[in-house]
């Protein structure tokens, strides 16, 4: 399945939170991909428009479908399966559809970690499907060989704090131009990054006017900034991550402060020429800072980048939408590239 001239079927599993919602409205408009199944346990045998206004009269009347994992491996109709599924859930899906031969998009945390270990560390519980962590691949984009995305058939799709803060660090890491000891990322989160929760913290009374840390020092996205930040460095490091969660409903900004080896026309010239011709990492001048508001419904990650002359420390800055480079957008755009087609169609 590679060309500008293909139709791909898509099924959507699990499309009920923010991030299957923003899902279908990509698939949609997508110029080479069939929104052809959507499932939902909770809203099963309803209209798909009911629950995504947004798509009102042009869905054809498609319903959410109460599949199981075995019945939609079984649907020869059915090339790609994305999955929108809390982590644990994801897995009951993940195995059949993949020992069917099905392209797997996995969009929770169930195959973002290497090690069983470390999902049990972070998550609370045994892995649910250890024997297909090997068979996975963790991709970032502008961090990843073509080929490989290409050749994927398990996509393991990173989550949003990583992403914002992996993209800006795996280069300078890699190129010895900061230090791997003493990171510390300070990052904010908007409310849609908690996922539709019914809970007394996230009603707009409490969160209207108010930013709190959370998830300190132990987040689970912790694990995966750690595991792919090692990589870059080659050698294990530990970060100092601390979460925020902010009054805005979708974005995410991160400041990361590191002992630097280099100056601010250094750090810049690297990323400059890391992500030349990405279409979706715009580095900024060292003068300016990435807003969440510039990036908000698109699928872009703006970086800035210099060196305080007083502590030597670089200092890198992030923005990008939660919801969309953090989580949808990037894994259509990951879809994109598996299936041979210009990385930004339907996502301009």
């Amino acid at each position: 399945m590679k060309g500008t001239n293909l139709n791909v079927n898509i099924c959507i599993v699990g499309a009920s939170g923010y991030s299957g919602i923003e899902l279908v409205k990509l698939v949609h408009r997508h110029p080479n991909l069939n929104l052809s199944a959507v499932t939902s346990r909770s809203l099963a045998n309803k209209p798909v428009e009911d629950s995504i206004p947004y798509l009102r009269n042009q869905l054809n009347n498609l319903e959410f479908t109460p599949s199981t994992p075995k019945d939609l491996a079984k649907r020869k109709d059915l090339d790609v399966f994305i999955l929108a599924l809390p982590h644990g859930a994801a897995s009951e899906f993940a195995k059949p559809l993949y020992d069917a031969g099905k392209k797997v998009i996995d969009l929770s945390a169930d195959f973002r970690l290497s090690s069983p270990e470390n999902y049990k560390l972070f998550y609370g519980v045994e892995h649910p499907c250890p024997e297909l962590l090997k068979k996975a691949n963790y991709l970032i984009p502008e961090l990843s060989e073509n080929k490989t995305i290409l050749n994927s058939k398990l996509i393991a799709c990173p989550g949003c704090y990583p992403t914002s803060v992996i993209t800006p660090l795996y280069p300078l890491l890699e190129e010895g131009l900061i230090q791997s000891e003493n990171i510390v990322i300070n990052a904010m989160s908007g409310v849609s990054g908690a996922g539709k929760k019914v809970s007394e913290s996230f009603i707009y009374c409490e969160r209207n006017e108010s930013a709190v840390a959370y998830g300190i020092p132990f987040h689970r996205h912790l694990s995966e900034i750690e595991e792919q930040l090692s990589k870059a460095a080659g050698k294990a490091l530990i970060v100092q991550f601390n979460p925020h969660l902010a009054p805005m409903k979708r974005g995410i900004v991160s400041t990361i402060t590191v002992p630097s080896n280099c100056s601010t026309n250094q750090l810049n010239e690297t990323l400059e020429k890391y992500f030349k011709d990405r279409p979706f990492v715009k580095i900024l001048k060292p003068s300016e800072f990435p807003d969440s508001k510039y990036v908000v419904n698109t699928n872009r990650i703006d970086i800035s980048a210099r060196v305080d002359p007083r502590t030597k420390n670089a200092i890198i800055t992030s923005s990008e939408d939660n919801l969309l480079k953090g989580a949808s957008g990037q894994a259509i755009q990951l879809l994109n590239i598996s299936l041979g087609l210009p990385e930004e169609t339907g996502l301009n």
